[in-house]
């Protein structure tokens, strides 16, 4: 059991260069026989703190994400991230444009990214709960999933949750907008012909789906991060539990 705790440790440290076996520590979890571990400073180490270690590390990962993306300008101030028109009203937008409504085009685009800005802070309490929650099994998922596993977990977990909190939160902001009304009619009835994706009829629905997909991508960034360069995460725990598992 202790082994299994040790991989769970070591989820951000899995580059070839380390001298740590790896591989052995993956077939003694998976029930295969492991080579013996020389590193003396996982085997000081408590169940307790490498547990530990693990969901502060993903907590803190998540809890950066939403930082960075709940606040003004998160994802309105960012070019990767600013949340663009619905599809088709892109298509649309250079007609619009031509026909004085430009500005009715804009106020929507900074409407939706500030609506998301605004629905963000509602995900932090499901994925510190989720991190809580975590389980053997999703722990070992974790482990064995590859390099988004961990940003995969949090999707899977909390993504239905998300949903229902966001769209409450963007509907509030959005509707103020006279054109995301229009919208809403409009690619309302050419939804029910399959002339507009369902996922884009409304505009609440189209911006909290975006608004997800972009913070499991911060997530994924912040899971990246963690991996390539565990010691420096700041915490003194961190520090002693993926440094042991190093040999740093």
């Amino acid at each position: 059991m202790k082994h299994w705790f040790i991989l769970a440790a070591g989820l951000a440290l899995a580059n070839p260069s380390h001298a740590f076996d790896w591989n052995g520590l993956l077939k003694g979890v998976l029930g295969e026989p492991a080579g013996q571990s020389t590193n003396s400073g996982v085997d000081a180490l408590s169940t307790t703190e490498i547990n530990a270690g693990l969901k502060e590390a993903l907590a803190r990962g998540a809890e950066s994400a939403v930082t960075q993306l709940g606040r003004k300008d998160g994802f309105f101030g960012d070019a990767k991230l600013k949340i663009p028109l619905p599809p088709t009203l892109q298509k649309a937008e250079k007609a619009m444009r031509l026909m004085g409504m430009g500005k009715q085009a804009d106020d929507l685009v900074l409407s939706m990214n500030r609506a998301a800005e605004a629905a963000v802070p509602e995900a932090k309490t499901l994925l510190v709960g989720a991190v809580k929650e975590m389980t053997l099994e999703d722990a070992k998922g974790i482990l064995t999933g590859g390099q988004t596993s961990a940003t995969d977990f949090f999707r899977r977990k909390t993504e239905a949750k998300l949903t229902e909190r966001f769209q409450p939160v963007v509907k509030a902001t959005t509707d103020k907008v006279g054109l995301a009304q229009q919208y809403n009619r409009y690619a309302g009835m050419a939804a029910q012909f399959n002339l507009v994706d369902k996922s884009q009829a409304r505009v609440e629905d189209y911006v909290t789906q975006q608004a997800l997909d972009r913070l499991y991508v911060v997530i994924g960034e912040e899971e990246a991060a963690i991996r390539a360069n565990p010691v420096q995460a700041g915490s003194e725990l961190l520090k002693k539990v993926f440094g042991a598992v190093s040999g740093r």
